[in-house]
């Protein structure tokens, strides 16, 4: 998984967003996966496509998962990508 950049679009005070954050970081550290983090309340574009949704864990314009990190749906991404 190592060189793959994610990005997490979340906003400020949602507790899954936090939640999903915490477990990206664990990931983060055993697998060297990048992570961006996009607060979708500084962009009426983002705040419009994702509002109800976040989190939303995507790469590139792929969405892998929302509300909560889906490991299983991740790691079959990951594996199709290489």
């Amino acid at each position: 998984m190592a060189g793959v950049c994610l990005t997490l679009y979340y906003r400020q005070g949602c507790h899954l967003c936090e939640a999903m954050l915490q477990a990206l970081r664990g990931l983060q550290a055993r697998s060297g996966v990048e992570l961006q983090l996009v607060d979708i309340d500084r962009d009426p574009r983002l705040r419009q496509r994702y509002d109800e949704w976040v989190p939303v864990l995507c790469h590139g314009d792929h969405e892998i998962c929302h509300y909560h990190l889906d490991v299983a749906a991740l790691e079959r991404y990951l594996h199709a990508r290489r």
